[in-house]
């Protein structure tokens, strides 16, 4: 009879081998091997400072981690599902290795608190390479944003056209969203950076741990205060897995709007060969793959983050098999993200802006009613009396087949005798934007200083 050599002493019969396939993790959990052993060596360090073991044993465990750790780099490491997952592999692996010490390995710890560590170690790290990919397309927008400062487009709302506003304004819309993301991932990162190591199984450890030495190692900032939450908590994962869905929401936003400016439709933009395809039947398409695959995956983090929150609910403590399904949802989540923030990194330098036709749709639209109703209430107007006023020249405008801005001056005075030759620069899209002359507003010298602003904010 053969069962798990880490655990297989209380048992009389050997595991199911579809069940011993069904609950083994290394399939998935062996993304972890570094930061497994990355962890063993902070552990044998410590239980060595301890002495716990001897300076021989010490240097052996470190020694042949280090091997494996270039076999499994080099894709030569031999993983085995009868071995459940990525920490008995390497253990296994490591005793056969240098023999008996390689057994004193796990004294003081338990795989519930090292795959605790492990995860935290390769989320800090996933946090680090994500933020750093958020920071490449954050420069992007900043040097597409600097080339259309003057370039004007309508804004929407309601996806109805409303005022007219510099495209790069619009696209440091996206730079501030980002910059919130970054915030929200920094402070998760601070959160992740807590070791749970030492709290073993769930009530902590015999031997004289000292745990602050470990953490010290590990680059950690602070311990876990509680041995049961140490081992149980995913609290970390899942404010993570809601940060990457807010990201990838912003990116899906980013994603609909060039789909839809590259559309003949519109036709603001077009976007380079590379992120599209074409049709296999229709020779004149040129589709927005990599915009539509980013929007379509936001879907698939929405998915992880569920995922995970439906597999913590139910759970008392401490430390359940459920949690194995805590990985593959956050494994693919921060894949997932890392890709989707590369193609945009990519994407957006490239974009060619067609600057006729978003100044043609601007001036489609009424888009400066409002700049209208505001210089009627300059003139001594009411503002409700000027907006009745400007609505009804609009009626009468669409029923002349003209914009607003094309009205003739005689034409304006029927509704409001106030009106002057001075509202010709009022009704040009110039002067709209111009107007807008604030903090956080869209003329051209604002967005400039915005665009100054948020460089400083990367260096």
């Amino acid at each position: 009879m053969t069962t798990n050599q880490s655990w297989g002493g209380r048992f009389n019969q050997p595991m199911d081998e579809f069940v011993k396939t069904f609950g083994a993790s290394v399939f998935f959990d062996k993304i972890l091997a570094p930061y497994d052993i990355q962890g063993s060596v902070a552990h044998a360090k410590m239980l060595a400072e301890i002495g716990v073991l001897s300076a021989e044993e010490e240097s052996k465990i470190t020694a042949g981690l280090g091997k494996i750790l270039d076999e499994i780099k080099a894709d030569k490491f031999e993983w085995s599902p009868d071995l459940e997952d990525v920490h008995m592999n390497i253990e296994a692996k490591l005793v056969d290795m240098i023999g008996d010490a390689g057994k004193k390995l796990h004294t003081g710890r338990s795989r519930n608190d090292q795959v605790a560590t492990d995860i935290r170690l390769y989320l800090r790290q996933q946090i680090d390479e994500i933020m750093n990919e958020i920071k490449h397309l954050q420069i992007s927008l900043l040097y597409l944003a600097e080339a259309q400062v003057d370039t004007i487009l309508p804004g929407f709302t309601h996806l109805q056209a409303a005022q007219p506003v510099s495209f790069g304004h619009h696209l440091m819309a996206y730079f501030e969203m980002l910059a919130r993301d970054v915030q929200r991932l920094t402070d998760c990162r601070r959160r992740t950076n807590f070791m749970p190591l030492g709290a073993a199984a769930l009530a902590g450890t015999n031997y004289p741990i000292n745990r602050t030495r470990t953490a010290e190692l590990l680059g950690f900032e602070g311990i876990c205060n509680n041995s049961l939450d140490a081992v149980s908590d995913r609290d970390f994962a899942i404010e993570f897995l809601s940060a990457a869905s807010i990201i990838m929401m912003h990116l899906s936003r980013f994603s609909e709007e060039l789909i839809l400016w590259s559309s003949a439709q519109f036709n603001f933009i077009e976007l380079q060969d590379s992120v599209c395809t074409g049709s296999s039947i229709m020779p004149q398409k040129k589709n927005p793959d990599a915009a539509e695959l980013v929007r379509g995956k936001s879907g698939r983090v929405y998915g992880n983050l569920t995922a995970l929150l439906t597999i913590m609910k139910s759970q008392p403590l401490a430390y359940n098999k459920d949690n194995q399904e805590d990985k593959e949802p956050l494994f693919d989540t921060a894949d997932t993200l890392k890709a989707c923030l590369k193609v945009f990194a990519d994407m957006v330098p490239a974009i060619q802006v067609n600057k006729k036709m978003m100044y043609k749709s601007a001036k489609k639209g009424h888009t400066t009613a409002t700049d209208l109703a505001d210089y009627l209430v300059k003139k001594g107007a009411a503002f409700r009396d000027a907006h009745a006023a400007v609505g009804k020249s609009v009626a009468y405008a669409i029923k002349q087949e003209k914009d607003l801005s094309e009205l003739s001056l005689e034409e304006l005075q029927k509704f409001d005798e106030r009106i002057e030759n001075d509202v010709v620069e009022i009704l040009s899209l110039e002067g709209s934007i111009s107007a807008k002359d604030h903090f956080g507003g869209t003329a051209p010298n604002q967005v400039k200083q915005a665009i100054q602003a948020a460089r400083k904010t990367l260096k």
